[in-house]
């Protein structure tokens, strides 16, 4: 790293929205900002090396686990760069998370240099930097930052369409949802289906509104926030179970199912839940039990599902099934079925099927609803299947799509570590604007605890947690429409959905004791985002399996 120094002038506290990101010291700060985010990466990548030499990622679990966080909050710095050069509050914000980031790896480094093959006081040179950037004099003064996005006129439209469904709608019912644990109201999924949020990855020449460029991502990854940021469980999340089903058989579907389910799916006529995980099979999709054996006319499913989200409502799950009954072939005997059943109550459901469309009847569906403590809306089920028929057209991929069934559910995946990001994002942005509104209400000795430097500091560092997250979704989701991203799609995750647990904890503290009060909103944000780190890829799982062994493959070429 060349020249670190922090520069030799800090921007002058409460007026750092009115410095130029052209004047001499807000450039050589950013310069810096540059050099650091290198320096950091340097770190990073010589613990990638280290394991690849000398360990593997599952004797050194610990240490492989520090090294997917870390490098996940590089690359989020680093996606920053450009959003530094669009403004002076910009480039505060983009410094303030560099320096963030690198007192983060500091913790994890301390004390265990030889661990990471590195000499001590690697990190000195960004001590300078860290001391005015991380100040709590500098976090304060970004406590009233404003919230530019730099989004087109079009995402601008974008946004405020969704956001203001998500107020009028969502919002409203969200609290009653949530603290009585009711299904999402027809009338909510009825207007995101007319506002064509069920079609936001359908291609167009299948009744959906892709058009297979950068603008799906932006446009999902807006939407997605703006939705999360009324609820997570009955807003952001609702929009992603068609879209699940829908690149999955975009990947594997016959055309003729291409035809009859996306149109269907993009209009919200049809609505699905995701029957992947089971009791002892979560993360470990390869060894699922469930089976599928061949009957006349189609398919019987036998076993057990689990975290079926939004089951009860669904018209269709779809379903990852083993229909090769030789175990050791693991994920290459897999398939996956669209599994049509009646729409259920969120409380449980029990169906038994009729003999009709070549069904021989008396098929059973039973769904054991699994009470969480936040996330509600859609609700969790664990359904069990005996004897279930599926039609051979309900096969993704047909003949050509037996085997293949864990490849085309990986592909109905594929968006979902951005997305989670996305949603994240809402939680986190609901959680600042209740803190933000209750610091300035509540009065403690006399004046507002807006006044007081902790809560300023504490709201400054949530408004650059949150802007630096989203800003590193919006550049994840341009990688992935040029088919790139996978990587930080799986980064941003890990960082989001973490950084998430500490803003909405922190949102919930400035309340005090009516954050811990059900009538407060921001309880049931807290509760929500502990979530996020668990679904969609466990954060144990995606930092050791994905992220550290990408990065020690790399570190090996």
């Amino acid at each position: 790293m060349m020249g670190v120094t922090g520069g030799t002038v800090a921007p002058e506290v409460g007026v750092i929205g009115l410095v130029s990101v052209r004047s001499p010291v807000m450039e050589h700060d950013l310069n810096d900002a540059a050099s650091i985010i290198d320096l950091a990466d340097s770190i990073v990548r010589s613990l990638a090396r280290k394991l690849a030499a000398e360990g593997s990622v599952d004797d050194d679990q610990v240490l492989a686990y520090d090294l997917a966080h870390s490098a996940s909050a590089v690359e989020t710095a680093r996606g920053l760069m450009d959003y530094a050069g669009k403004g002076g509050q910009e480039a505060a914000i983009t410094c303030a998370f560099v320096a963030d980031a690198v007192h983060d790896l500091s913790t994890r480094l301390f004390g265990r240099e030889a661990d990471w093959g590195v000499d001590l006081g690697a990190l000195d040179s960004a001590r300078p930097f860290l001391a005015t950037y991380r100040s709590p004099a500098f976090l304060a003064s970004l406590a009233d930052v404003d919230d530019n996005r730099h989004l087109s006129d079009d995402f601008e439209l974008v946004q405020d369409t969704f956001r203001r469904f998500g107020q009028d709608k969502i919002a409203t019912a969200a609290e009653h949802i949530h603290r009585f644990n009711e299904d999402i109201p027809e009338e909510i999924i009825g207007g995101l289906g007319e506002l064509g949020a069920f079609g936001l990855s359908i291609p167009e020449e299948y009744g959906g509104f892709a058009g297979g460029g950068e603008s799906d991502y932006y446009g999902m990854v807006i939407a997605t926030e703006e939705l999360s940021r009324a609820s997570l469980g009955c807003g952001g999340s609702l929009i992603t179970r068609p879209e699940i089903l829908a690149r999955a058989l975009e990947a594997g579907g016959t055309e003729e199912q291409k035809q009859t389910w996306l149109p269907q799916l993009a209009m919200g006529e049809v609505m699905n839940a995701v029957a992947v995980t089971e009791p002892d099979y979560g993360s470990d999709v390869a060894n699922i039990k469930v089976m599928a054996t061949p009957t006349e006319g189609g398919w019987l499913i036998n076993g057990v599902k689990t975290w079926c989200t939004f089951a009860a409502r669904a018209d269709v799950l779809m379903l990852l099934a083993r229909t090769d009954p030789d175990r050791s072939k693991t994920h290459k005997g897999l398939s996956l079925f669209i599994v049509s059943k009646p729409r259920g109550e969120g409380h449980g459901f029990q169906f038994t099927q009729e003999a009709e469309g070549g069904a021989a009847g008396g098929g059973k569906m039973e769904g054991r609803p699994i009470d969480t403590i936040g996330y509600r809306g859609m609700h969790s089920y664990e359904v069990a299947f005996d004897d279930w028929f599926v039609p051979a057209d309900n096969l993704i991929g047909g003949e050509d799509g037996l085997g293949r069934g864990f490849y085309y559910q990986m592909q109905g995946f594929e968006n979902g570590r951005l997305q989670t990001a996305a949603r994240a994002v809402g939680v986190m942005q609901a959680a600042f604007d209740e803190a933000k509104q209750y610091a300035e209400d509540r009065k403690v000795f006399g004046e507002p605890i807006a006044d007081f430097q902790l809560t300023q500091a504490k709201l400054g560092r949530m408004a650059v947690i949150i802007q630096s997250a989203r800003q590193f979704a919006y550049s994840v989701g341009k990688m992935m429409a040029k088919g790139e991203g996978a990587m930080e799609a799986s980064m941003v995750k890990a960082y989001v959905c973490k950084a998430a647990e500490w803003v909405t904890r922190e949102a919930m503290q400035i309340h005090g004791g009516f954050g811990y009060a059900e009538e407060y909103p921001v309880s049931r944000y807290f509760v929500d985002a502990r979530v996020l780190s668990i679904f969609e890829g466990a954060d144990e799982t995606l930092c050791l399996k994905v992220i550290a062994r990408r990065l020690i493959a790399e570190a090996e070429l």
